[in-house]
């Protein structure tokens, strides 16, 4: 079938996060069909759903790495010509072949807060802008720190669309230089994504469990890398011994290289003789959200575990670690601060209790704060897909 538009920059739905944007975009977009270039086809079909697999062609990106004289071949030819686009063409081979769409859309919207993506996020934008494809950043935050580097200005201008899912990374974007006619603002897709409760535990403690989601990464960016540890068992000590709410520890994504069960199992065992104390198996991303949904309260590492939460009006503390968890709270809220506790600060196991003893004097409040926000935010994220059906419209 002939396709309509690209999605690329996609992780692989192991993450849920990502799966969650796909499969959010395409309900939106229910009457294209979609080439999904991914970095792991067979994630995908075993996450995503059928209905929503319907719309997609799925596709794996080429793994240039496990190819030995394949990698060996473009290594020369780079070093030789200093065509740096090179791995890049080949890694998304299924967009540069003679079939080239006209419109491509990168949905991993805050790789550009890792370092280590930003330059094949660029090489691969410059790649196929120069081959004629129109180019999507979706769903967007960026530091605004970054865009004081004249080489992602150069970046962003490339992009036909920009749509940040918060207003820091839009103002940074509007302050940095970016033509008005390139920006949008709407909220990230995955706020749209179903709840489905059908991997709801029968005995699970509806509406009085605190739902808990620690990722590797939240360790890899705190100082102290024992502290984002000690600060949970603290706070699920407290919970224990000062409530009578049950816990469930909630995996998000669950690559091998990045895996939250890991971490979770980590403080599951210093619990395992308490049965408050439960580990949510891995399910897909709108599973997921159904368990979420039915927590009274959560506290996250993984922004679209929290999005998850948000968006079933569930109170939330945010362990964040970038511009993507202020920008939301902010949002949401008017204001980040007591919603987002920052990983690099942790230090006193204290400090996160503190911080969730103020969510539980301020319930009610944060879940009228919701129920106002929520039904704006998804109006709003429609924003996305009509947006990307007006681009479709100029190619």
């Amino acid at each position: 079938m002939t396709n309509d538009l690209a999605f690329y920059m996609h992780a692989g739905s192991g993450n849920h996060g990502c799966e969650a944007i796909v499969d959010s975009l395409a309900r939106m977009l229910r009457n294209k069909k979609i080439l999904l270039v991914t970095n792991s086809a067979a994630e995908d079909e075993k996450y995503l759903p059928e209905e929503v697999r319907e719309h997609l062609t799925i596709t794996e990106e080429q793994h240039i790495s496990e190819h030995f004289f394949t990698h060996a071949l473009y290594y020369v030819r780079r070093r030789l010509t200093g065509d740096r686009e090179s791995f890049l063409r080949y890694r998304l081979s299924p967009m540069t072949g003679t079939e080239k769409p006209s419109l491509a859309v990168s949905i991993g919207g805050d790789n550009y807060c890792y370092p280590s993506m930003v330059e094949d996020l660029m090489l691969s934008n410059s790649m196929l802008n120069r081959q004629g494809t129109k180019t999507v950043l979706l769903g967007c935050s960026i530091e605004p720190e970054l865009l004081k580097n004249p080489g992602i200005l150069e970046d962003m201008n490339r992009y036909a669309k920009i749509i940040a899912r918060e207003s820091i990374t839009y103002a940074a974007l509007e302050k940095a230089g970016i033509p008005a006619e390139k920006l949008a603002c709407c909220p990230d897709p995955a706020f749209a994504l179903p709840s489905d409760e059908s991997a709801l535990p029968e005995d699970f403690a509806c509406g009085n469990t605190v739902g808990i989601n620690l990722s590797p990464m939240a360790k890899d960016y705190a100082e102290d890398k024992t502290a984002p540890v000690r600060c949970m068992k603290e706070l699920i000590e407290y919970i224990l011994c000062e409530t009578n709410m049950d816990v469930a520890l909630i995996p998000h994504v669950v690559w091998e290289r990045s895996d939250d069960r890991k971490v979770l199992r980590e403080l599951y065992e210093s619990f395992a003789d308490e049965p408050r104390v439960r580990m949510i198996d891995d399910h897909r991303a709108e599973q997921q959200k159904g368990i979420i949904a039915n927590c009274r309260f959560f506290v996250g590492a993984r922004t679209h575990a929290t999005i998850a939460a948000y968006s079933t009006l569930v109170p939330t503390l945010v362990i964040g670690y970038s511009v993507k968890a202020r920008g939301i709270a902010q949002d949401l809220f008017g204001q980040s601060e007591h919603y987002v506790l920052p990983v690099q600060t942790l230090q006193n196991p204290r400090q996160l209790t503190e911080a969730f003893r103020w969510m539980m004097d301020h319930e009610e409040q944060i879940h009228y704060a919701l129920a106002g926000a929520i039904p704006l935010y998804l109006k709003k994220v429609q924003g996305n897909a009509e947006t990307l059906r007006g681009l479709l419209q100029q190619v």
